[in-house]
């Protein structure tokens, strides 16, 4: 009777051991989406993705991988690397390009086409390697959180930019000096905002933030708005106390002088290289040839008419399309600036 009571009882407590972990498993289900991206505690947070300020990062990964279907996840997947790769890509090649071209090719006068080419290469290679030691303090920046830090340099960057772009198409009386200090002043304080939000990362919730008011008190979405006001003002000033740009540096460039659109023909004439000027002497006439600065041009023969160089018309658009685009423009960009300034 003693043993099978106690199996009676061991099968009961074994019953109900099993109901209680169904019961768990029914009132407490795993974490969603929502729970695990919008996670408040910082332990949670560290469990789920590793930061204690927030999960963000992995927002968009866990839409893909976990809501979409096959076919469309591995068709998303495609897309992200591919945008990836074509970004990787454009930004590799544009910089040794401009490095190559603007500073070796400056310094390195008699440089060979290979010596070009093994130099973009060389700068490519140092960009990657810069890339990957840069992924740490990518980590440390804004507690790890790559949409903030991706919107923050942009804030920091991209306003001086954008306001010489407006004040050169819309003014025009911007000139070449007030274009330059614009950019230097706007880009001057923007990478101090960016060097002050590297040395003060923000801390979590009920730390002390050590950091200056500057940085505790102005959103990196607030500074971009003040940092484009500070750029357009200085490129106010500087234009003013400067001679203004020519008739001819501003036709049809901004727009108000789009309406001086006076189809003139645009002469076609050929100038050969300077490192070609000999061989240009040769096939024009043998024994004709006449060198002037810089080209080497065929000896003007007074007995025959001179023959007027080739010309294209102009062609021009019809200016109400050129104006519609222009005002869509400038829609977009209101809106732009709107939500900007309204989620700020």
């Amino acid at each position: 009777m003693n043993q099978g009571s106690e199996a009676h009882s061991s099968s009961e407590h074994h019953n109900f051991q099993s109901k209680t972990r169904h019961f768990h498993e029914n009132t407490h289900p795993p974490p969603s989406v929502s729970d695990s991206v919008g996670c408040v505690d910082p332990e949670e947070c560290m469990k789920v993705c590793g930061a204690e300020v927030g999960c963000s990062n992995i927002a968009f990964p866990k839409l893909v991988i976990e809501l979409m279907p096959s076919g469309l996840r591995g068709l998303m997947i495609a897309v992200m690397m591919a945008a990836l790769m074509s970004s990787l890509t454009s930004i590799f090649n544009s910089s040794s390009t401009l490095f190559t071209m603007d500073i070796w090719k400056k310094y390195r006068r008699g440089a060979s086409e290979k010596e070009l080419l093994l130099v973009g290469r060389i700068v490519t290679v140092i960009l990657v390697v810069i890339s990957v030691v840069w992924i740490p303090i990518l980590q440390s920046a804004n507690s790890g959180q790559l949409y903030v830090y991706i919107q923050s340099v942009t804030s920091y960057l991209a306003p001086p930019v954008t306001a010489i772009f407006v004040m050169a198409v819309f003014w025009k009386r911007t000139n070449e000096a007030g274009a330059f200090w614009g950019l230097m002043v706007g880009l001057a304080v923007g990478v101090t905002r960016m060097v002050l939000e590297f040395a003060f990362p923000p801390p979590r919730c009920g730390v002390f933030d050590p950091a200056p008011s500057i940085l505790r008190s102005v959103h990196y979405l607030h500074f971009a708005i003040i940092l484009c006001l500070l750029t357009i003002i200085v490129v106010v000033v500087v234009s003013l106390l400067t001679p203004p740009p020519t008739e001819e540096q501003t036709c049809n460039l901004t727009w108000w002088t789009l309406r001086n659109n006076a189809d003139r023909d645009i002469p076609l004439q050929k100038i050969s290289t300077p490192s070609r000027r000999t061989e240009g002497c040769e096939s024009v006439r043998r024994g004709k040839c006449v060198r002037a600065p810089g080209f080497c041009s065929p000896r003007p023969n007074r007995s025959a008419p001179e023959t007027p160089p080739p010309v294209i018309h102009g062609t021009r658009e019809d200016p109400f399309w050129s104006r519609f685009c222009c005002v869509n423009a400038i829609i977009l960009m209101c809106v732009n600036i709107f939500l900007y300034a309204y989620y700020a």
